[in-house]
């Protein structure tokens, strides 16, 4: 049975509202790939042009050169979440705990390992110039900036090393500081092999690559109707697009589509980057390619840029009602000026340093933290994956060969993958109006959470408790355990 979806037309971002990597590019207006004109047919349509779409792409072009597949795109390729986040590269190793309850123990260290391959693979890419990037691996550092995190990382220390994986090195409060760079940094972990990218140069990078081998892409095509069926077709505002098979990869701009609505909740994420500070970046000691986060429910994340900025973002922003993103997610003072009071109390050095850019975006979160990937209901040639929550640039790669290999029938360890598959095994987030109410109460309780941990105070059990509503998916000791499809 046929479903008829309408979906929300994406707003935009302003030329001067764009991100740093965006406007940095040099992007001009005709540097934008034509619109979709008139009907086509395609084995394989894609409904988004950011990272997860594109790797896609890329992955079915390995298993199938002659693979007839197109993209349709909003705006332009790079311009949703993939354009706009930190730029950070880290692997899977500190998320084992959520990949395990999700895909059992067995599958999460193939994963996590699957993910440190990938940072191998764009490290070749890049010095084999197939793709640009500006990939740097300068290490990951997490820290704790609270009494309360403090030896958070011991027991996915212990785990790993049962495993005979070492990717971590503990770090007291001298080497934290040292380099984090930071003063109120108590103590962490440093993973060598990771760092930091330019996103929205692997986007454009990954695009024209594709056109190369034959892939149509559509930029400024936004999907504004959907039809499901054996062929699905897709309407754009000046043609459509017919296809066998469907993946929905527009992450919280899917939203229009109520299964998918109820499979994640969406945030405002903002992000930060100053002039250019060479001298000061160098005298407090942030390292280039060097990605450092924090261990806070609102967790920060920075880097330094190529062109010596600093760049900072903040996750856990504002709550979106329903599907409703609009110039808000794009820019937002208030979030704007949040962030920058963060970035000078974590460096008091850079108190009178000019902020040149400053952008918003949505994030869309599951309750696993882990991409969801299933297929539409009375649907099964129209596949979804959507839920990043922040921790993409080294996983995307890998879950690409299992959406590639699902849309093109492959039987193999990608598409068997629990992760691939995730049919009746998703936590559904309340419905609205509830969710928003509550995500804003939630909010507000995390801020307190933050703002008392930071001074070394108890968190009153009433905040606890309003932290405790936020979507769970089933604790690690109820691990999934994978059976044998028939």
């Amino acid at each position: 049975m046929s479903q008829t979806f309408r979906l929300r037309k994406p707003v935009p971002a302003k030329t001067t509202e764009r991100s740093y990597w965006i406007q940095s590019s040099g992007m001009r207006d005709e540097d934008y790939l034509p619109a979709l004109r008139g009907d086509i047919d395609a084995d394989i349509a894609i409904v988004g042009g950011g990272l997860t779409g594109l790797w896609t792409a890329w992955r079915i072009k390995e298993l199938n050169p002659d693979a007839d597949v197109a993209i349709l795109e909003a705006d332009f390729c790079g311009s949703g979440a993939s354009g706009r986040n930190g730029g950070q590269v880290h692997t899977w190793f500190g998320s084992l705990d959520y990949l395990r309850s999700v895909v059992g123990r067995k599958e999460a260290i193939r994963l996590a390992r699957a993910t440190r391959d990938a940072i191998a693979e764009m490290q070749q890419l890049q010095a084999d110039g197939v793709l640009e990037m500006d990939l740097r691996l300068g290490g990951f550092v997490s820290v704790s900036v609270a009494a309360a995190h403090d030896g958070g990382w011991q027991e996915k220390l212990a785990e790993l090393e049962s495993i005979g994986e070492a990717p971590y090195e503990a770090m007291g409060r001298e080497r934290a500081q040292a380099v984090s760079a930071a003063a109120t940094s108590r103590e962490g972990v440093f993973e060598q092999f990771s760092g930091t990218m330019d996103p929205f140069k692997l986007s454009r990078s990954l695009r024209d690559q594709l056109v190369s081998r034959g892939v149509r892409i559509y930029e400024q095509s936004p999907v504004v109707e959907f039809r499901t069926g054996c062929p699905s077709t897709l309407v754009t505002p000046q043609g459509s697009v017919v296809a066998k098979d469907v993946l929905i990869a527009s992450g919280a701009w899917a939203g229009s589509i109520p299964q998918i609505n109820r499979a994640v909740y969406t945030v405002d994420g903002q992000v930060v980057t100053t002039e250019p500070i060479r001298e000061l970046l160098d005298e407090i000691g942030i390292e280039p390619g060097r990605a450092i986060s924090d261990s806070q429910m609102q967790v920060l994340y920075l880097q330094r840029t190529v062109d010596d900025r600093l760049l900072l973002g903040q996750g856990s922003g504002l709550p979106v009602y329903k599907d409703q993103l609009g110039q808000r997610t794009n820019h937002n003072p208030q979030l704007q000026e949040d962030v920058t009071a963060e970035l000078r109390r974590m460096y008091p050095q850079l108190h009178d340093v000019a902020i040149d850019y400053s952008w918003a975006g949505p994030i869309d979160i599951s309750a696993s933290h882990l991409p969801v990937i299933d297929t539409l209901d009375k649907a099964p040639n129209v596949l979804f994956c959507v839920g990043w929550t922040g921790t993409a640039l080294a996983q995307i790669p890998v879950v690409a060969r299992m959406l590639a290999a699902r849309l093109l029938g492959v039987d193999d360890e990608w598409s068997k993958s629990p992760l691939a598959d995730q049919s009746g095994r998703i936590t559904r987030v309340f419905p609205e109006p509830f969710r928003f109410i509550g995500a804003n109460v939630v909010r507000k309780a995390v801020q307190r959470r933050v703002v008392r941990e930071r001074a070394g105070q108890r968190v009153a059990w009433p905040t606890r408790a309003l932290i405790s509503l936020m979507p769970r998916y089933r604790e690690p000791a109820q691990e999934y355990v994978p059976t044998e499809r028939p």
